[in-house]
């Protein structure tokens, strides 16, 4: 008995359905990744790529951030010296200062204290003054053309927002330091002072408050400017304070965001924090990296402020001076690894 054979007309049949299933379903896919609520959850656990999301109970994702970002009275680190020893030749960074958040103890130093370009690093000090002056990290900003084509012309690096789009601040202050968006830091200036001038003033009261004698800006983003420097001490204690204010932690410990979807950008901006674009977050063993942030100017070198959690205590490290982008990162392997 022969077998029934299916005629042409049943096969187009089949495989248009069969082509239609798979259509909708690879569009539902794609839909879920374009959401909003898909990459707020993946801000919450930033191991999820490396397959890591143990340390993260529970997900408290809401589609605002709240109003209220000014932390509690925060008191400034003050290193303590006494038991520092020098750093040897594993560790390359010209400037290099490695210390214990918990006691204040500098464990590792070398010029710490002499002053240094701290190219995009500064950057933490504007997202400071920018979440303790904004009243609401929801309230919108427009970009214009006055302040991304002078950026673009010194050849700085940018977010990438467009002149006329509109984003919420909150999507700047990440675009500040994730990418490290020299626009995003010259639009906070002008939100929350009126101008980068105003902003800059702030920024050094600021430092000034921490105790920093040695730390002086004339800029917001940390292009080259020889009456804008600091110490890897100074960044130290800027980092350490950042970290202590819950918005500002969030963001320098976030590995991945995206923007609010825009009629210039339908799919949003993509951020990928420019530290952990090099290192993955449980890289150095026994080390959890928390957060923190690179910089580069040919003056300044490769920088990084980093900071991580060790056996119950977190350290905070700080390099200036590396040959190339992956210096640091060397570097703080080696003191993450063999200096505590």
């Amino acid at each position: 008995m022969k077998k029934k054979r299916l005629r042409p007309v049943w096969i187009v049949i089949l495989l248009v359905i069969t082509l239609s299933f798979a259509f909708f379903v690879v569009k539902g896919f794609a839909a879920l990744i374009n959401s909003q609520t898909f990459y707020r959850v993946l801000e919450f656990i930033p191991d999820l790529r490396y397959g890591k999301a143990d340390d993260y109970e529970t997900l408290n994702i809401s589609e605002e951030t709240p109003v209220d970002a000014q932390p509690d009275e925060i008191q400034p680190l003050t290193p303590n010296f006494d038991l520092s020893v020098s750093v040897g030749d594993d560790v390359e960074s010209d400037t290099v200062i490695l210390l214990c958040v918990d006691d204040g103890n500098v464990i590792a130093s070398r010029n710490s204290k002499e002053r240094m370009y701290p190219a995009s690093m500064t950057k933490i000090m504007s997202l400071i003054v920018a979440v303790e002056n904004i009243a609401n990290v929801n309230k919108t900003f427009t970009m214009t053309y006055q302040i991304t084509d002078p950026l673009y012309e010194q050849n700085a690096t940018v977010m990438g927002m467009l002149s006329g789009e509109t984003l919420p601040l909150i999507d700047i202050l990440y675009g500040a330091i994730l990418p490290s968006g020299a626009d995003a830091t010259a639009a906070l200036a002008i939100e929350t002072a009126g101008d980068e001038e105003g902003f800059v003033e702030m920024m050094n009261a600021k430092a000034e408050e921490l105790g920093l004698i040695d730390t002086h800006f004339t800029n917001t983003s940390g292009l080259h400017d020889s009456d804008h420097y600091t110490t890897a001490h100074d960044m130290a204690v800027i980092l350490d304070y950042a970290l202590k204010n819950e918005l500002c932690r969030k963001i320098l410990t976030t590995e991945f965001y995206r923007t609010t979807a825009t009629e210039q950008h339908p799919n949003g901006i993509e951020m990928y924090s420019t530290m952990f674009n090099k290192i993955h977050r449980d890289q150095i063993e026994n080390v959890e990296l928390v957060g923190g942030k690179t910089g580069y100017t040919y003056q300044a070198g490769h920088c990084l402020a980093s900071a991580c959690e060790k056996y119950g205590r977190t350290y905070i490290a700080v390099t200036s001076g590396g040959e190339n982008k992956y210096s640091p990162i060397y570097d703080i392997m080696a003191l993450f690894s063999e200096y505590i």
